[in-house]
């Protein structure tokens, strides 16, 4: 294998990338090996076919794109590896020229990481952030554990109220005929959550159990089902049950069942401790924000469109993980939201643009200031991933290989460079 590189407009590359005649000739025989099988040929057995056999019915070329699928990712991982530009994309390939008796050549365009020209990214001025923390903070704190505390119990002695959760059927009609996913049984429905169109829910108000109530709501224009867009609509419901919510009192046994303390008066000096904590955490995350948008602005770079593209995939593919981690794939994803992969490639493009000349101003930064990592902060890492999974040392250093060692380091020494940033900062 050899290539050659062409430097293109705003960071882009041509690698030209050949194939020997031999290697292309033993990728050509394993696609006949591979293939052989499933290739049927009168008065052969299967499988036993012989390739010229074959190559005279179906034409020499029958097993070259297989052999081009075989040769074309090692060879690129070679020039990848070989290459002394840092390519930073996945690369585009075709194919100019496939034939026998010649070297197999293709081109891979790729995007090279672009050079970053630093502006002023000491003494950047942000916006102070206030982290003080109010007793009406606190109280409204409180007041939401103690709604996720609430009992629900059922009561006939009244109507329903805003807030209650009723179960009821329902049935709805259009012109006075029923529509298709219009009806419901023993369906929970929380009075003031507008879980339901229009002012649905409103109208059950002062109802009470066993009453049939006829309520009257209009579709909104943009409603997902094409037939009912806009179209006034008479459900028929009846009430089943009413269930309230019955707060616990704000008294030392709540603070026993909600907390580690024993008092009230603990329980909430610790809510107001936590909230003291996450406001200061924010604080500082919005600050390092604002340092960094601001040294991005300063900075000279020009990023490939197929950089970007990369990264976008790179997000929606880390998505689809969280997504399989909960136990939904991407395709039950999209059937619930509507949102299809395109859209949501395109929704993420300014995030992964921002992301990556975040990362390439801070790379920079840390070569201006000569910030590395040393040994002992490597190690010390090592002993928190250790930690943090369980395991030995030894065992995380079995699995760390070179190539991962030296990413974490780059890693380390971007937020090396986003303390510094921070540190030489100046609040408004």
């Amino acid at each position: 294998m050899s290539f050659t590189i062409e430097k293109l407009e705003k960071n882009m590359a041509k690698l030209t990338i050949e194939v020997s005649v031999e290697d292309f000739e033993k990728a050509v025989e394993a696609a006949y090996q591979k293939n052989k099988g499933k290739i049927e040929v009168p008065g052969f057995r299967k499988g036993k076919v012989p390739r010229k056999m074959i190559e005279q019915m179906y034409g020499k070329e029958i097993f070259f794109e297989d052999a081009a699928n075989e040769v074309i990712p090692e060879a690129y991982e070679k020039a990848y590896d070989e290459c002394e530009e840092e390519i930073v994309s996945a690369p585009k390939i075709e194919v100019t020229q496939i034939e026998e008796g010649k070297p197999f050549i293709f081109t891979a365009e790729v995007a090279l990481k672009p050079e970053v020209k630093l502006g002023k990214y000491k003494g950047i001025k942000v916006d102070k952030v206030a982290v003080e923390v109010t007793e009406e903070e606190v109280n409204e704190a409180i007041e939401t554990e103690r709604k996720n505390s609430a009992r629900t119990v059922s009561v006939e002695d009244r109507p329903v109220k805003d807030g209650d959760t009723t179960v009821i059927d329902f049935e709805g009609f259009v012109d006075g005929e029923a529509f298709e996913g219009g009806k419901g049984e023993n369906y929970p429905l929380t009075i003031g959550s507008h879980s339901f169109i229009d002012n649905f829910e409103e109208q059950l108000i002062g109802k009470s159990i066993n009453d049939e109530v006829e309520v009257n709501v209009t579709f909104p224009e943009d409603y997902h089902a094409e037939n009912l867009k806009g179209k006034p609509a008479l459900f028929k419901v009846t009430i089943k049950e009413i269930k309230e919510n019955q707060l616990p009192e704000l008294d030392d046994e709540f603070a026993e069942e909600v907390s580690a303390y024993d008092t009230f008066a603990e329980y909430k000096e610790s809510v107001k401790k936590n909230l003291e904590e996450k406001k200061e955490a924010d604080a500082k995350s919005a600050k390092e924000d604002a340092v960094v948008d601001a040294i991005i602005e300063e900075a000279e770079m020009d990023i490939p469109e197929a950089m970007i593209a990369t990264q976008q995939r790179q997000m929606v593919d880390e998505f689809a993980q969280r997504l399989a981690m909960q136990g939904l794939s991407m395709e039950q994803y999209t059937q619930f939201t509507g949102v299809t992969a395109a859209a949501m490639m395109e929704q993420v493009k300014p995030q992964a643009e921002k992301r990556i000349k975040a990362r390439l101003v801070l790379e920079a930064v840390a070569v201006a200031e000569n910030i590395e990592v040393s040994d002992a902060e490597y190690e010390e890492e090592l002993a928190k991933m250790a930690e943090a999974y369980k395991m030995e040392v030894e065992q995380i250093k079995e699995i760390m290989d070179d190539e991962r060692a030296a990413e974490m380091k780059k890693d380390m020494a971007i937020q090396k460079a986003v303390e510094f940033v921070v540190a030489n900062a100046k609040e408004k």
